[in-house]
């Protein structure tokens, strides 16, 4: 946890500006035009911006609309596409300070309420409660963002449940404490199925999330792979190295590659997919070790099952005219 000192001085924080959409968020200029509160003085807990980040369209507006109406916006995709990312980085050109909460199965209930503690106080051991991580946001501008939501064991999700509510207090059962939300305290998800749980196989571990629990989100959104040349784009920005005196476009060739793979997953034939993200690590693995077929295997290929290597081979053949032990 922050330091004390800190935590009082972030608690006092308060958003002292009106940003225009169409000024800081031009790609959702032609959808909307309110204004969306800001900071003007950035915190540590505000994430860097990632100038190479490509926001989406809507997945922006239905994002803003939770800053600018506290409304509460869950982001449901598949994995590699950048759904809590996103969310930072809307938060970052906001100066909004923000928290991520990944909701794997260590995560539990005194984790996020709190806990009975002992420390040391005048040299005698007396008993003291610390709070948890979500009665520290409540109380301050926070955007919490809850990764892997549907991760989250059942006991967990009930303690968020009650922050869904519209007033979205919270009742230290313990304290005898009900905790009033911070105005500019936002909440956030990022799940990679809509609370259907493992149904196809693809995300071990996420649970069944009961109706109660879903119908309390005011926003769902969705946040699929970007477009070709968008992807080309973001490789082209982290490693630009990659696009220089090459007599072929080796990005679009790539991103050509990780579409191939997609159909073949969206068919059943492969099990994994090429994501945005493992794009970017194939890229950044060729300049390490300028060699784009073992950069290549090494982010990619040696994460398939053995039988579809091969179909990965052929899709790789295709994509660049050379096989891929050549």
């Amino acid at each position: 946890m922050p330091s004390p000192t800190v935590l009082a001085d972030l608690s006092q924080l308060q958003p002292d500006r009106q940003i225009a959409i169409k000024e800081a968020f031009p790609e959702c200029a032609f959808a909307a035009n309110f204004t969306v509160p800001a900071f003007s003085q950035r915190s540590e807990f505000v994430p860097a911006i990632d100038p190479a980040y490509c926001l989406n369209a809507d997945v922006t507006l239905a994002v803003l609309a939770g800053f600018a109406f506290n409304r509460r916006v869950l982001l449901q995709g598949m994995h590699g596409t950048g759904k809590s990312t996103h969310i930072e980085q809307i938060a970052a050109r906001l100066n909004w300070p923000c928290l991520r909460i990944n909701l794997d199965g260590q995560i539990n209930r005194m984790d996020l309420i709190g806990k009975d503690t002992i420390i040391l106080r005048d040299g005698k051991q007396v008993t003291e409660f610390q709070e948890g991580l979500i009665p520290w946001s409540l109380q301050r501008p926070i955007a919490l963002v809850l990764d892997e939501y549907d991760a989250g064991q059942p006991d967990v999700m009930f303690v968020i449940q009650r922050m869904l509510e519209r007033e979205g207090r919270l009742t230290l059962l313990d304290q005898n404490r009900v905790i009033e939300p911070h105005a500019a305290f936002r909440i956030f998800a990022t799940s990679n199925t809509v609370g259907l749980g493992n149904w196809n196989g693809l995300y071990q571990g996420t649970q069944l999330l009961n109706h109660g629990q879903m119908d309390r989100w005011d926003i769902v959104a969705a946040l699929n792979y970007l477009s070709p040349a968008q992807e080309i784009e973001i490789v082209l920005a982290r490693v630009p190295e990659i696009g220089v005196d090459s007599s072929t476009n080796l990005v679009q060739s790539m991103v050509e590659l990780a579409n191939l793979t997609r159909q073949g997953f969206a068919a059943g034939d492969l099990s994994t997919l090429m994501s945005t993200r493992t794009l970017i690590t194939w890229a950044e693995n060729w300049r390490i070790f300028n060699n784009l077929a073992l950069a290549f295997r090494l982010a990619f290929l040696n994460k398939c099952e053995a039988e579809e290597q091969a179909l990965v081979a052929e899709f790789y053949q295709r994509c660049f005219d050379i096989e891929l032990n050549g």
